[in-house]
């Protein structure tokens, strides 16, 4: 055969067909890059969080009284968080009902239940308890009466509200619900699983519907001036990965000094029933000194806990930390 020259017939036929080949190729090759560009999900900045509108949903709180089971601040503070989280556009429910103190006492309890896409079928959990200590044991003076718990059990809502806020009107790509749980400080030091009741009966009423969010994150203690997180020993236990990420995001945003890479002792907590419970795979953000005894600070279940502890600076950074965490996922 000679080479070169003009091509026969058969040559020029099965030329044209190899051009064609490519140009389809190469037009269902753009075709697809161009669908996989147009279906990739939407990177929504994460907003700023507010500490000030934080503070102001503390104080609200704080305002209303102790908010203790079977008191009508239970129930004023209940109507108040209902209110504002159907402000925000978020779907709001609430689990009621009785549950047993660990001195026989029947107790109402009010979890409040706020989500952001309810049908999104990728979901996280970020939770917090909204009841006061009914005694203040560690204080010197009417240790009988209840504290105004503005560190413990306001700050924790508090950020969630503000959170709540932006959810709304910022939704991100995954669906988030936000947890309120009621009774969880009624209990008696040493009586197994006297605290957390109002977590416990969400919990296993959450394991019955069916609910897996891929995890959750529950916020105690998280205002008081200088506050310190530390690697808390149930969430290294059932969610290393989580804690690590949420204290990885801490550091790039500069918040270091308050998250800090040292595991504590395991603290019961609402977080413990989430894990072994409803099977949902959470963290606790908690305060921990190591300088006081209680670990927890001089303040921990006195009447000192008040608002003059509350910093806007700690409320900063665990509130955008957690909004980092949300709006990174997909």
């Amino acid at each position: 055969m000679k080479m070169g020259g003009r091509p026969g017939p058969m040559r020029a036929r099965y030329s044209l067909f190899l051009f064609m080949l490519v140009i389809a190729c190469n037009d269902a090759t753009d075709k697809g890059t161009s669908k996989a560009i147009n279906s990739k999900i939407p990177e929504i900045a994460t907003p700023s969080f507010n500490q000030d509108s934080a503070y102001i949903f503390i104080k609200k709180q704080v305002d209303i009284g102790p908010r203790v089971p079977n008191s009508p601040a239970q129930d004023s503070c209940a109507k108040f968080f209902i209110k504002k989280l159907r402000s925000f556009n978020l779907d709001v429910t609430t689990q009621e009902g009785q549950v047993t103190g660990h001195d026989g006492l029947k107790l109402r309890f009010i979890n409040i239940i706020a989500s952001s896409n309810p049908k999104a079928l990728n979901r996280i959990l970020l939770c917090a308890h909204w009841d006061t200590r009914p005694i203040a044991e560690r204080d010197i003076v009417r240790q009988n009466e209840p504290i105004p718990g503005a560190n413990d059990g306001a700050s924790g809502a508090g950020v969630l509200l503000e959170i709540g806020r932006l959810l709304g009107e910022t939704p991100p790509n995954i669906g988030v619900d936000i947890v309120l749980f009621d009774v969880e400080d009624y209990g008696k030091p040493n009586v197994t699983d006297s605290y957390c009741l109002g977590s416990q009966y969400w919990s296993k009423a959450a394991l019955a519907k069916g609910y897996y969010p891929k995890y959750g994150i529950l916020l105690d203690m998280v205002g008081a001036k200088d506050a310190q997180f530390y690697l808390e020993g149930y969430s290294m236990k059932f969610a290393p990965h989580i804690i690590k990420k949420v204290w990885k995001t801490a550091a790039n945003l500069g918040y270091s000094n308050h998250f800090e890479f040292k595991q504590t002792p395991a603290v019961t907590d609402d977080h413990l029933y989430v894990n072994t419970m409803a099977k949902i795979p959470c963290i606790n953000i908690i305060q921990y000194d190591p300088l006081t005894p209680t670990n927890f600070g001089s303040y921990w279940h006195t009447h000192n806990d008040n608002m003059e502890i509350i910093d806007k600076a700690t409320l900063k950074a665990v509130g955008q930390t957690i909004l980092e965490v949300v709006y990174s996922e997909n």
